[in-house]
């Protein structure tokens, strides 16, 4: 099928680094021939209020992950599941999310953004509305398995939404401070807010609570997007689509069943090989795919394949510092929900102040290369000032300060690494761009948990061993379980400052010229 021309000016970037073969662009037209005929289009003079409801959709998938955290005690004394099976609650979500984000962000692309959007609202209620309702622990299950999937289609179309209607750099790097806070910060909003409706309300409010974000965001996306779907699509590449899904699901699973198994067990690592194995091929097969699901020239490009790579570390260590940082606040210092919830708050300030604050005046004149490095260097200090909490701490004195260093430094990292990912993309690929970011966010943040819990609980069986169980000998196990997560938290943002630091390249970003905007049909 031919594809529309392009303007010859076209970001080299994209070009150059695609697979050869059928997926090979067609040459672009002359210049004259597309300034006669192209102009870029005008930016959306609702642009701020789209933002609005592009960050109302995201923190409810964001917020998700975590809100029904808190909720868990409260539901398996309602529904009588035991404590072998409560993980799937938080499983089912991870897995169904995790494993369809790209095929989900492709869908995007080829039926359209507003369409897959609004779709994905409505399907994210219902299965809200479900779970609120669940009369049976299976029932809880499907709906956050059907929450999970519905996120998969609207997470990648809510940023490829704001992909496209922020071109404007300096007002792009606003709405991308903006939206990579929320990114950010969404799980310790859940903690929060999982607290307060559990303590004041039911546990089933924990879902409830999505029916409002959604109309909220329903009704302001089908008035403010723009409507339309690209008249020249391709095929879906159904092979890619089953390779990846599959395989993210096996590693999702495999490492979320080593929370619950020993790292022996054999059904952890035959799913952990077998998505290996699947991710590997889908690799491979996106090379010889005429229409791959994620094109080539997306992920290999240095800066856009660095800040993949920076979203799937720093979930790791974010999301392992709100789940131990929420035991060690409730188990040892004795905090209610709500006031877990609240002692997050301040790092979330300080990451907004900072994602804007980088993303409007930093990343225009210095690029990404000195800043997410940094950020991961500080991310990394304040994990390992985390060790040094104990019993005796107070929160004033020695759990905010090194909140308030994590908080700055992922402001850091969020914010440019997001922009960096999505800026530049063809507009028939911000869809599997966006969805890529959320995957490797997703993914990293599975992948880490689940290895900081079972090294924390290692840590914790170490330290008991030869020790008579008391009161104080398993408070200071817990201790030494946490500060081993933070410890290996702290590893992880190293190695994201390396990493990042050898692959992003130096300099101010590449200015990307406006593609001719595709023809649509209403």
């Amino acid at each position: 099928m031919a594809r529309h021309s392009r303007p010859a000016r076209r970001d080299a970037r994209d070009g150059a680094s695609a697979g050869g073969g059928a997926d090979a662009a067609p040459p672009p037209a002359a210049p004259d021939a597309v300034s006669s005929t192209a102009a870029p289009e005008p930016p959306s003079p609702h642009r701020w209020l789209v933002l609005g409801v592009v960050g109302l959709a995201q923190l409810m998938v964001v917020l998700d992950a975590t809100i029904v955290n808190i909720a868990l005690p409260s539901a398996q004394k309602d529904l009588g599941f035991n404590d072998g099976n409560r993980q799937w609650i938080v499983t089912a979500y991870a897995l169904a999310f995790g494993s369809l984000l790209l095929f989900g962000g492709r869908i995007a692309d080829l039926v359209g953004r507003k369409v897959v959007f609004l779709t994905g609202l409505v399907g994210f209620a219902l299965a809200s509305a479900v779970g609120g309702g669940a009369p049976s622990f299976e029932v809880l299950v499907a709906a956050r398995a059907l929450q999970g999937m519905f996120a998969a289609l609207l997470a990648p179309a809510a940023l490829s939404v704001l992909t496209t209607t922020f071109t404007v750099p300096r007002e792009r790097g606003k709405a991308f401070g903006i939206y990579g806070a929320i990114a950010g910060t969404g799980g310790a909003v859940g903690l929060l807010l999982g607290g307060l409706l559990t303590e004041y309300l039911d546990w089933r409010w924990c879902l409830y609570v999505n029916l409002l974000f959604a109309v909220l965001a329903f009704v302001g996306g089908v008035r403010l997007l723009r409507s339309g779907r690209p008249v020249d699509r391709p095929k879906l590449d159904v092979p890619g689509a089953v390779l990846v899904s599959v395989g993210l699901f096996c590693v999702v699973y495999g490492f979320s069943n080593a929370e619950q198994h020993s790292w022996s067990s054999p059904d952890t690592w035959i799913f952990l090989i077998a998505g290996a194995v699947l991710v590997a091929a889908f690799g491979w097969w996106q090379t010889r795919a005429a229409h791959p699901l994620l094109p080539p020239r997306v992920p290999l490009d240095r800066d856009r394949g660095a800040s993949f790579i920076a979203m799937f570390i720093s979930g790791a260590g974010m999301f392992g510092v709100f789940l131990f940082l929420t035991y060690y606040l409730q188990q040892s210092l004795l905090y209610s929900p709500i006031r877990t919830g609240l002692a997050f708050l301040p790092m979330v300030a300080v990451m907004v102040t900072m994602s804007v604050t980088t993303t409007n005046f930093m990343l225009p004149r210095l690029g990404p290369k000195p800043i997410v490095p940094v950020g991961m260097g500080i991310a990394g200090l304040g994990m390992a000032w985390m060790t040094r909490l104990d019993l005796n701490s107070t929160y004033p004195g020695h759990v905010l300060p090194p909140l308030l260093v994590l908080g700055f430094g992922l402001g850091l990292v969020f914010a440019p690494a997001i922009n960096t990912a999505t800026a530049g993309v063809a507009t028939h690929d911000a869809g599997v761009a966006s969805a890529t970011v959320n995957t490797m966010q997703q993914v990293g943040g599975s992948i880490g948990t689940a290895l900081l819990n079972t090294l924390a609980t290692t840590a914790a069986a170490n330290y008991l061993t030869g020790r008579r169980p008391t009161r104080a000998a398993v408070a200071q196990s817990q201790l030494e379980s946490y500060s081993t997560a933070y410890w290996w938290s702290a590893a992880f943002f190293a190695l994201g400052m390396l990493v990042t630091g050898a692959l992003f390249r130096a300099g101010r970003p590449r200015t990307h010229v406006p593609e001719e905007p595709e023809p649509v049909r209403a």
